[in-house]
């Protein structure tokens, strides 16, 4: 019973992939490129879903489940590009073109559907209530970004986590080692960050915590009640 109580319903896994290439992370900008392409596109659909969910939410307090999993294909999406990038330098292996579940590559994210949602949080909780939250992301994340809404720039941003991603892939070049206890700590920020996303595009009403959960693995998402 306790450990149902822990579980949350945005799920952010991650696994520290070695051993790490000690330079392929100065040209995976470039490697990238295909994927920004094909993210900006997808989170200009991420808005337009979102915003076709706030009303069905309001009317209905459901929100469309075929909606609701491609958005979360995206955020499992753009969660592999920064795991591989600037979000963490944590793996090599090339990010599948994909918005399934990836259940062999380092980086997963799970969302739990919510059976039902409340039709008054969906006026207030992705401006009002997420409002003290934006404003701790936007150190996480930076203020920056390439477009495609709030939601859309933090993978793209130069923010707390990349500065650390970057300390911890040069560490990785001369010492041959990533620091684990950094590993964490950039986990626990991109998960902080995860979870606000999915609260601000209306997927779950459990209000994100205000906590650093570091390390790779948390609970399974359950059902919203």
């Amino acid at each position: 019973m306790a450990a149902s109580k822990t579980r949350r319903p945005v799920a952010v896994d991650a696994e520290l992939d070695e051993p790490l290439s000690r330079w392929l992370w100065l040209v995976k900008w470039i490697l990238l490129i295909p994927h920004y392409l094909v993210l900006f596109l997808l989170w200009c659909a991420f808005l337009v879903v979102s915003v076709v969910a706030f009303f069905a939410i309001l009317f209905t307090a459901r929100y469309p489940r075929p909606l609701f999993d491609f958005n979360v294909g995206v955020l499992r999406w753009s969660w592999r590009v920064a795991f591989y990038s600037t979000g963490a330098f944590a793996t090599d292996r090339y990010p599948p073109f994909s918005l399934d579940r990836e259940p062999d590559y380092p980086a997963r994210l799970d969302i739990g559907y919510p059976e039902r949602l409340s039709r008054g949080l969906v006026l207030v909780k992705w401006w009002l209530l997420a409002i003290p939250h934006y404003i701790v992301i936007a150190f996480f994340a930076g203020g920056g970004g390439s477009g495609g809404g709030a939601e859309g720039q933090w993978f793209w941003s130069a923010g707390l986590i990349t500065v650390l991603a970057f300390i911890a892939i040069i560490a990785k070049a001369f010492t041959r080692t990533y620091p684990k206890g950094l590993f964490d700590l950039i986990v626990g920020l991109n998960r902080w960050v995860l979870r606000v996303v999915a609260y601000a595009a209306l997927m779950t009403d459990v209000y994100p915590p205000f906590r650093l959960d570091m390390g790779g693995s948390e609970p399974r998402p359950e059902r919203a009640p």
